[in-house]
């Protein structure tokens, strides 16, 4: 990668762990439903306008909206309300480091359930130590009051299920430019939730919220979602697909380091230990870190 790609991972990375950040601050005072509507509310009215700034169109075909809105449930309506939740009773850091193991089931759908990629050994060696870390991560937190919720933390990794079965459906949107599958996919995230929003925000009143949240709303929908899109389709374009999922290394460490720094939050020795193995895990599946040894053994 050039310069400026690493540039652009590492910027990506940053905001996207600032994101669990965001969050966390504006779950503490808006309800996760009503967080989530507004988050993909405001991005989709964001890349609607870069459409139109673009010249490109937004396909109002029947087959599409309906995808769209597919798209919208696993990518975006679900994961986004699962991570809020679980960010009611966890720390930003803990919560990206659950949803990171969104790559390991990526794999197990598009591998073992829909045999759309090979299962080569380091891949089953990289799922097996990536569960080793979240089993150590869990462990701590059955049936011992005081630890981070079971709850909270499986609902962190449902949203990284969702994901999974979301890379698996965007195959269908190959043929779309990125930022029209994008704008798609929150435009109908955004009709997902309104209703929720309605229903489960009942009680709750903007005029009541503090302008600091607002703050962190609108850096959640508007650079965290919006402009992180762009970025990582620019990045995608110009590094390709592998380079561009180096991302999912790079968010839990900004999102724990912005939170100790920001918030005060200190993850317990055994959770830095299920990050290392989970880290580990990313790695061997990635399988590059292996590509040195793979070639130094067909050479001999």
């Amino acid at each position: 990668m050039s310069w400026r790609n690493w540039l652009t991972l590492l910027l990506l990375g940053a905001i996207w762990g600032g994101s669990f950040l965001f969050a966390k601050v504006a779950v503490a005072e808006i309800p996760p439903l009503v967080l989530v509507f507004l988050r993909v509310c405001l991005a989709a009215i964001a890349l609607h306008c870069v459409l139109r700034l673009t010249g490109k169109r937004f396909p109002l075909e029947p087959r599409l909206l309906g995808a769209f809105l597919v798209m919208g449930l696993l990518n975006n309506a679900i994961p986004f309300s699962l991570i809020f939740w679980g960010q009611t009773a966890i720390a930003a850091g803990l919560a990206s480091i659950l949803n990171a193991t969104t790559p390991i089931f990526t794999f197990l759908v598009a591998a073992v359930v829909l045999r759309q990629e090979p299962v080569r050994f380091h891949r089953i060696a990289g799922v097996l130590t990536g569960f080793g870390g979240v089993l150590l991560m869990l462990f701590q937190s059955l049936g011992q009051p005081g630890h981070d919720p079971l709850w909270a933390q499986l609902a962190c990794l449902g949203a990284a299920v969702s994901y999974a079965l979301a890379a698996a459906f965007a195959r269908r949107f190959k043929h779309l430019p990125p930022l029209v599958s994008a704008t798609g996919q929150l435009s109908g995230s955004t009709l997902i939730m309104l209703p929720m929003a309605m229903i489960f925000g009942a009680g709750w009143s903007p005029l009541e919220t503090s302008g600091f949240v607002w703050m962190n709303v609108l850096a959640l929908g508007l650079l965290a979602t919006a402009f992180a899109y762009l970025l990582y389709f620019r990045l995608l374009a110009e590094a390709g697909a592998t380079n561009a999922s180096l991302v999912t290394l790079l968010v839990p460490a900004s999102a724990i380091l912005f939170g100790s720094l920001l918030l005060g939050e200190a993850l317990k020795t055994y959770q830095f230990g299920g990050f290392g193995l989970l880290l580990a895990g990313l790695l061997l599946l990635d399988g590059r870190i292996l590509s040195p040894f793979m070639k130094a053994k067909r050479a001999a």
